[in-house]
């Protein structure tokens, strides 16, 4: 390089500012030295003159949080009949393959308790108490299937069978023969919600999954929701949406911080007269959060939304309330059972 290029290179560093470190090489010092002759603040005044100029402009759509809030279910399921013969047939097979049973390693001979075998022995043929008249040492213990329609195989004729085999028993030993002992019965899937098909009751379809749905002052059904505010997030919207609306005499759980799924509202738009549309109502987007509840129940009666009811419905009944479009965009995200 010229021994000219170099003065000149001596002289533009001494008309810089100073702020140019000593130690920084002088391909550095070239880069900063441009950089503090640049401004960005005249395109900063003419944009926001222009912004200042256009006429506010309204939102195509509001974003609200919306809470999916499920009873999970509190029992097992109905059992199909090919579930109920399978395990039938599980227990007996079970009795084929078991060692016989030695009555007089249990029951000593001539007492009131093997007398007692010997009565029950002879009406089912067999130890187990709830697999029917079987004996799987006698000549016909191939025969271990039911026909079509045997009640043996029933949930309900099998805990009947254990219950007074129990009473039974208790009965036999009992020193006080004037009084009955009573076995406690396990209480039936059926309810007295689902008798009286009380929907606003948490006792109903314990099997199913339910969910709650409100009521809007204008009649609609539909699952809380409510516009998301300056500076929250969708979990803390939906918090908030959840105890505005159906109070917070409820103990529920949030899932996750993401939605599980989102259904949209288009905006009301009208004419003008060149031909261009202009926004007269915003849409709305809802995007919804799951949520389980564990205990409580749903109170509208402090709702800041203007509620006027609420329901908890399965899975097939939500289409009898909401909107059709409103169902088929979340009918998959709910549990089928």
């Amino acid at each position: 390089m010229s021994s000219g290029s170099n003065g000149a290179r001596r002289v533009a560093s001494l008309l810089r500012p100073s702020i140019i470190d000593s130690g920084v090489c002088r391909s550095c010092q070239e880069t900063l030295g441009r950089r503090s002759y640049s401004s960005a603040a005249p395109a900063i005044e003419s944009t926001s003159a222009s912004a200042a100029a256009d006429p506010a402009v309204k939102p195509a759509y509001i974003i609200n949080a919306g809470v999916v809030l499920s009873r999970p279910p509190q029992i097992t399921r109905e059992l199909e009949p090919f579930e109920k013969a399978f395990f039938f047939y599980q227990k007996r097979l079970n009795e084929r393959l078991a060692l016989p049973f030695t009555k007089y390693f249990y029951f000593k001979r001539g007492t009131p308790a093997d007398e007692d075998w010997k009565k029950k022995v002879q009406e089912r043929r067999t130890a187990a108490r709830d697999i029917g008249k079987y004996n799987a040492y006698d000549s016909d213990a191939w025969n271990d299937e039911l026909l079509l329609g045997a009640k043996e195989s029933e949930p309900e004729h099998q805990i009947e069978a254990l219950v007074q085999d129990a009473e039974s028993t208790a009965n036999a030993t009992s020193q006080d023969t004037s009084k009955k002992e009573e076995i406690p019965r396990p209480y039936p899937r059926i309810t007295e919600a689902d008798k009286k098909n009380d929907q606003k009751s948490l006792d109903r379809l314990l099997s199913r999954t339910l969910y709650l749905l409100v009521q809007s002052k204008e009649g609609h059904w539909k699952f809380p929701s409510s516009p998301v505010e300056s500076g929250e997030t969708l979990r803390l919207a939906a918090e908030r949406t959840l105890a505005q609306s159906a109070g917070v005499n409820m103990n529920t759980w949030f899932v996750g911080f993401h939605p599980v799924g989102w259904h949209s509202f288009n905006p009301r738009r009208s004419k003008k007269a060149d031909n261009a549309t202009e926004i007269e109502a915003p849409g709305s987007k809802i995007f919804f959060l799951k949520s389980r509840m564990m205990a409580g129940q749903a109170d509208l009666s402090v709702n800041t939304q203007g509620l006027k009811d609420f329901k908890w419905l399965a899975k097939e009944e939500l289409a009898q309330y909401l909107n059709t479009q409103y169902y088929s965009n979340i009918k998959n995200m709910l549990a089928d059972r």
